[in-house]
């Protein structure tokens, strides 16, 4: 009977370990910091996210094995965060170069900057990272620079699957 009830145990243990494995994590998050350069007016972008979310948005979006492994592990990274962060003035899109990324500690961390000289006040945000793959990923971007006046502007903004497009207004902390 101890036997029976040890083999219970162990099988047990093994089916909860699986389950938890299958489930991954339960919260689903990314941070971008939106900052503009006190000396060049453009602004700068870092993002943050969780490499095997991103990794598995690209690779059910394109139907692949995708891993750091894929010859085009760069390109599909850059195209993806190029594709679902944008932000743009009064419709017009603003142009952003991508600086690169790094992994470190399994977070991906993303570079972006704009072209021209950026004001942040009316700055329209679009940010669908993740929010497509994962209905409860929760994106929020932090802001800080200066508006025409000079006067320091700051605030986050938060994007979910129902919304990924905000405006930087002076009361834009919400």
């Amino acid at each position: 009977m101890n036997k029976v009830f040890s083999n219970f145990l162990i099988a047990i243990s093994f089916y909860m370990g699986l389950v938890a494995s299958a489930t991954g994590h339960t919260y689903f998050f990314g941070v971008s910091d939106l900052s503009q350069n006190h000396k060049t007016k453009r602004l700068e972008i870092v993002h943050q996210f969780t490499t095997h979310d991103i990794e598995n948005a690209i690779a059910q979006s394109k139907q692949i094995h995708f891993s750091a492994e894929h010859k085009d592990y760069n390109l599909y990274i850059q195209q993806y965060f190029e594709e679902k962060f944008s932000l743009s003035y009064k419709s017009v899109f603003v142009p952003l170069n991508w600086v690169g990324f790094e992994v470190t500690s399994g977070k991906i961390i993303a570079y972006q900057e704009s072209q021209l000289e950026s004001f942040l006040p009316q700055l329209v945000v679009k940010n669908a990272i993740l929010t497509d793959t994962y209905p409860k990923q929760v994106n929020t971007v932090n802001f800080q620079g200066i508006d025409i006046q000079g006067k320091a502007i700051f605030g986050s903004l938060t994007f979910d699957y129902r919304s990924k497009e905000a405006r930087i207004t002076p009361k834009s902390t919400h």
